[in-house]
């Protein structure tokens, strides 16, 4: 099963030196250079670890932040604490490897992660994932929860415990607004465009 992840168009600057910091500071860079504010932070997935960690340095900036079937994580831990057994397996693989990437390789995806109509075209984008942004973890102090609105997105048909104990925990804080879309799969932006735009016009 390849994963839903990788670099996209940035998918030749794969090398084994890229990690989570990377890719918080790809964030906030971006912030920064455009001059941006007022910032509604749109997260997915694996992205819950970069946001956060982005918010520890622009989290002035963000007046918004959506977790869309996103990890939560908590100071200290690293993607792979949160990930299945699959992703697991993988990540150890290409370690042994020497690989500077994981998964890609080709299968089909599950429906739980894509709508079977836009399966093979997100199959066509799915490039490797640099494998130290797995393994180091998060440093947090709390920046997150000072986001003045907070938006938790979950999509139970995509089977995940640590997204699930995530929306119980934002169910039971206030400050934080829940969806449940029952029927979409892990990509939501394509399974529901309309629906998830919605959402995100009314979060932010």
């Amino acid at each position: 099963m390849p994963t839903l992840t990788g670099l996209g168009e940035r998918s030749h600057l794969l090398r084994k030196d890229i990690d989570l910091d990377t890719h918080i500071a790809d964030v906030v860079n971006l912030i920064k250079w455009e001059s941006l504010s007022d910032v509604c932070l749109v997260l997915h997935s694996y992205g819950g670890f970069v946001g956060s960690g982005a918010l520890e340095k622009v989290g002035d900036l963000v007046t918004a932040v959506v977790w869309v079937d996103a990890f939560m994580p908590a100071d200290g831990q690293k993607p792979l604490d949160l990930s299945n057994e699959g992703f697991r397996k993988m990540v150890q693989a290409a370690q042994e490897k020497g690989e500077a990437g994981f998964g890609a390789n080709g299968d089909k995806i599950a429906a739980i992660f894509v709508a079977e109509r836009d399966e093979p075209f997100v199959r066509s984008k799915i490039t490797p994932q640099p494998i130290g942004t797995y393994l180091q973890p998060v440093k947090l102090s709390g920046a997150r929860e000072k986001v003045a609105k907070k938006t938790f997105v979950r999509l139970p048909k995509f089977p995940q415990p640590a997204m699930d104990k995530a929306l119980a925990q934002c169910k039971a804080d206030k400050s934080w607004a829940t969806f449940e879309l029952a029927d979409t799969g892990h990509m939501a932006m394509l399974d529901a465009p309309e629906h998830l735009t919605d959402l995100l016009l009314q979060a932010a």
